[in-house]
């Protein structure tokens, strides 16, 4: 049973910096479910589903990035559990293409 989601966007320098799959690494490592993607608007948007202590670990993160990002702002908000549908068949954690 999932105990929190929560939806960020993630802005500043993080898109062609290898964001994305520093996120997919980070979250399969806690074992959560969700998604990332990059969006058109040059930020990253990922939801993150799990107990409230590893969701939290991992926006703390997402503030931080990989080494060749700059995280300029992050917005955390509840998510709906329909936005974890997004994801691939079958996968806990997908990379989900730009929209």
């Amino acid at each position: 049973m999932t105990d929190t989601i929560r939806h960020v966007t993630i802005s500043g320098r993080v898109q062609g910096v290898g964001y994305r799959y520093f996120v997919e690494h980070e979250a399969r490592s806690r074992d959560l479910e969700g998604w990332v993607r990059n969006r058109r608007d040059g930020s990253v948007e990922a939801v993150f589903a799990g107990p409230a202590g590893a969701v939290a670990t991992m926006i703390t993160a997402c503030r931080r990035g990989p080494s060749s990002a700059r995280v300029d702002a992050l917005r955390d908000e509840a998510a709906n559990p329909d936005m974890l549908k997004l994801r691939e068949a079958g996968e806990r954690f997908s990379v989900l293409p730009t929209i």
